[in-house]
């Protein structure tokens, strides 16, 4: 009966010795555990997992035992209360932890392997290195003299920084020859902190620095090539500072060199780009033509002479390769002319013939020869001030940018004709090249001289000739230098030189400087924001020579500037370089309303548009 109930209420009870069943009654008297229980009939070789100690399943005696078989008994539950598993299962599940423990460690081991090749790299391969010192000032003493002010950008030492290259007059005392000219200093910065990289000592003042790969090749060596203001001309390792050749002044006879050096294609055919000088006479205004190759500095034949009356300013030389692949010379005193490559090469090796590549000619440009020189082609000639070469869009050739006493012309490569006409007076600086408006052909940010310590600033579209944007500010700087630089939206940002401005007057754009006029400030406008400019720096010294560059890994753009103090009598003018980050400058300057526009511009969303400019190298060259 107790048995029975025991069932019935599905009490745990004691396992009766007779029947195999548990009994409530008697669980009291027990003093075993259910733990103790199991364990004890597992030792005894009682039923283990339903099976009896031979592997055979018990036969039921009666109906209860059939009815106790479907049941589970103690020996099957563990003491948490689930049930046990077969002896297979536990093989597999003890199998399947051994896998899954190869299989962690295989991943833990790895993972640590692949962290300490991520720390080895990290320290061991070098990164390439970051231009933290975004702005940096380096004095270099005092400068004895010189009126010309050379500056160049190149990487000489491999860092991917764009390093400084200038060049100035130490003393009048210098060793020269003679005794009677200046020695000069030409001195490397490096772009990172201003320190210096090297120096060597020139016999003369520098006019021109000019760097380049004059051999082809991704293993070209950078060369600079340094054209003195009387005969020397000098290429020098970029690297080392030290000087490959020089140009023997004797191959100059009488004559001075008349401008920078320009560079050639390969004419000696020795794998090596060559050079071309222009010679004035002392005495009378013959200009000579020199041949020089790039690899030794030695002449490539004579000199070949042209006797041409002088008036007003030299231009040139200017190397000029057309469509077809012609190449000319272009030079002139207040006027335009052009040369043949080729008729100069023939006359300096005396032969007749000259290379393949130098027989190609230009249809529309040797329409233009004149009648009594024959080999002179006539481009322009009307008061000439200066001559720039500019991209010509979707075209491998370039128009060119003159800019006279009148106004300025735009001129086709192709053909020599006018493309637009602009006429203005008091414009002396050079344009400078841009992308303003949004048709993708280069526009020009001009200075004009405008009234007693006054300049006018203005954007020439580079497609109709038209001043899409203008501004007076105040200026007692003469030909203060201006630059651009292109964004990755081909976009430009044009920087420029001013007085302090202040708002401008409701009925009027003239613009009074809030500021002595000894400061001068950094302005930079952006044609996205043509009503604003940014302050970006301030200087006290006159700013004689500027240069932008590009840093291509973070895509930030730099301005470098050469700056001299003022001099008083027996203290020569302190010379400054200064380097300037665009994107660090951005963010920290200050905005100058130049008028009231609607909607008007906030300082966050200015900062948010700045925040995302990119720099990159410009597609075109001037």
């Amino acid at each position: 009966m107790a048995t029975v109930l025991s069932r019935a209420l599905k009490l745990p009870g004691k396992k009766s010795p007779d029947l195999g069943e548990y009994d409530p009654l008697t669980q009291a008297d027990s003093d075993e555990s259910e733990d103790d229980l199991v364990l004890n009939l597992q030792k005894n070789g009682g039923v283990k997992n339903g099976k009896s100690p031979l592997g055979e399943a018990p036969e039921p005696d009666s109906d209860a035992e059939v009815a106790e078989a479907a049941k589970p008994h103690l020996s099957e539950v563990t003491t948490e209360g689930y049930p046990s598993e077969p002896l297979g299962g536990l093989e597999q599940k003890a199998a399947s932890s051994l896998v899954s423990y190869v299989r962690t460690s295989v991943f833990l081991l790895t993972l640590g392997i692949s962290m300490i090749l991520v720390l080895l790299c990290a320290f061991l391969i070098p990164c390439p290195p970051r231009d933290l010192h975004s702005t940096w000032s380096r004095h270099l003493g005092s400068q004895g003299g010189g009126d010309l002010s050379p500056l160049e950008l190149a990487d000489v030492n491999g860092d991917g920084l764009r390093d400084v290259l200038l060049s100035f007059v130490m003393s009048r005392n210098g060793s020269a020859v003679g005794g009677s000219r200046p020695a000069a200093n030409l001195v490397c910065l490096s772009g990172m902190n201003g320190s210096t990289l090297w120096s060597s000592l020139l016999p003369e003042e520098a006019r021109d620095i000019t760097c380049l790969e004059l051999m082809p090749g991704s293993l070209a060596e950078t060369i600079c090539l340094v054209t003195g203001t009387h005969k020397m001309l000098s290429a020098f390792n970029a690297t080392s500072g030290k000087a490959i050749w020089t140009l023997n002044p004797n191959y100059l006879s009488n004559g001075t060199l008349a401008a920078p050096v320009a560079v050639l294609p390969d004419l000696d055919e020795d794998g090596v780009r060559d050079l071309v000088v222009l010679a004035i006479g002392e005495l009378q205004p013959d200009l000579c033509f020199l041949l020089v190759s790039g690899r030794t500095g030695s002449p490539v034949g004579r000199p070949v002479k042209y006797n041409i009356v002088g008036v007003r300013n030299l231009i040139g030389p200017q190397v000029y390769i057309t469509t077809n692949g012609a190449v000319y010379i272009l030079f002139g005193f207040g006027n335009i002319q052009a040369v043949a490559l080729r008729d100069i090469f023939v006359q300096a090796q005396n032969r007749d013939s000259s290379p393949p590549s130098l027989q190609i000619e230009e249809p529309e440009w040797e329409k233009r020869r004149s009648i009594n020189l024959s080999e002179l082609i006539d481009v322009y000639s009307d008061g000439v001030e200066l001559l720039q070469m500019v991209k010509a869009p979707d075209s491998n050739c370039s128009n060119l940018l003159i800019t006279t006493r009148q106004g300025l012309v735009l001129l086709r490569g192709q053909n020599l004709t006018p493309y637009w006409t602009l006429r203005l007076q008091g414009l002396r600086s050079p344009p400078t090249p841009g992308y303003f408006t949004d048709d993708q052909t280069l526009d020009f940010l001009l200075q004009i001289q405008d009234g007693v310590g006054m300049k006018k600033m203005m954007v020439v579209d580079g497609d109709s000739g038209s001043v899409v944007w203008s501004y007076r500010a105040p200026c007692h700087m003469k030909e203060t230098p201006a630059t651009s630089a292109v964004t990755s939206d081909r976009k430009s940002v044009f920087l420029f030189w001013a007085e302090g401005l202040s708002a401008a007057s409701p009925n009027s754009d003239i613009i009074l400087g809030t500021e002595p006029p000894s400061l001068h400030h950094l302005y930079l406008l952006h044609p996205a924001f043509p009503s604003i400019l940014l302050d970006l720096a301030n200087t006290t010294g006159t700013v004689t020579a500027s240069e932008v560059g590009i840093n291509d890994l973070w895509k930030d753009a730099f301005y470098v500037t050469r700056t001299t103090g003022p001099s008083s009598e027996g203290h020569p003018a302190a010379l400054v370089v200064s380097k300037l980050s665009l994107r660090w400058a951005l963010m920290e300057g200050q905005m100058a309303q130049l008028q009231e526009s609607t909607p008007k511009i906030g300082r966050g969303e200015l900062r948010r548009f700045l925040s995302r400019i990119k720099f990159v190298e410009a597609p075109y060259e001037i």
